[in-house]
């Protein structure tokens, strides 16, 4: 997580992330492919690349807008991309990320990954939210605000855990150590499933889960207690966190 902005906010808090997104300053970047007669003092100022001929530049569109306009005729061929419109939270910088972060998984700036957490394609995780080490977010699961996932887990492909902005006082998914959650599982703000549960696939999960419990069904009912033929079932296995 960005340092500054986690010593200037607590974003396990939904007014301080409510705070945070009307104070920052909103952006809508676009990428600009120009050719035509432009030269280098054309585009004096601007971040650009390739020659000034044939280039594409990278800015905010009202200064993409002004350049164009500005260009007049020398720009022969212009088109413009943009994938977001007055954006408050930028994709996280994932360098800095002891973790397996594969490609198409969408992670916005404010979430905490845990070392060796796997993170694979498609999943979306949204501010606030914080994954404990060693475990895994499947693909295509999402991961609303302020969701917390614990220490050695699974969240299996296309769950979703339950984001919490509006209304500010409901509580977030709170996922304990050593928890297995299924494909196609859908876990409802506030609910607290109990370290080493196990909910099964297709589940929608409305009240909390005792830990070493297993759980299945829409909405989802205790089954039974965690025994050696789930556990065997239901293995981590580290290989794929190194």
């Amino acid at each position: 997580m960005n340092e500054e902005l986690k010593a200037k906010y607590d974003l396990t808090d939904p007014y301080q992330i409510a705070k945070y997104i009307k104070e920052v300053e909103k952006s809508t970047p676009v990428k600009a492919y120009l050719r035509g007669q432009i030269t280098a003092a054309d585009l004096e100022g601007c971040e650009y690349y390739g020659n000034p001929e044939a280039c594409i530049v990278l800015g905010e569109a009202p200064e993409i807008a002004a350049l164009v306009e500005r260009l007049g005729s020398k720009a022969e061929t212009v088109r413009i991309e943009n994938d977001r419109r007055n954006s408050a939270i930028p994709m996280m910088d994932l360098t800095g990320i002891d973790a397996r972060i594969e490609p198409g998984a969408m992670i916005r700036e404010g979430v905490a990954i845990g070392k060796n957490a796997v993170i694979m394609m498609g999943a979306v995780i949204n501010i606030g939210s914080d994954i404990g080490e060693g475990s895994m977010i499947d693909m295509n699961a999402v991961l609303g605000a302020r969701a917390h996932v614990g220490r050695n887990c699974h969240i299996g492909a296309g769950t979703v855990l339950a984001g919490v902005l509006e209304p500010p006082s409901a509580a977030p998914v709170i996922i304990e150590d050593d928890v297995v959650i299924g494909g196609n599982v859908v876990v409802l703000e506030g609910v607290r499933i109990g370290a080493g549960a196990v909910i099964a696939a297709g589940s929608v999960v409305t009240a909390d889960v005792p830990s070493g419990a297993v759980a299945a069904g829409s909405p989802a009912r205790i089954v039974k207690q965690k025994d050696e033929k789930t556990e065997s079932k239901t293995e981590i296995l580290g290989d794929l966190r190194g």
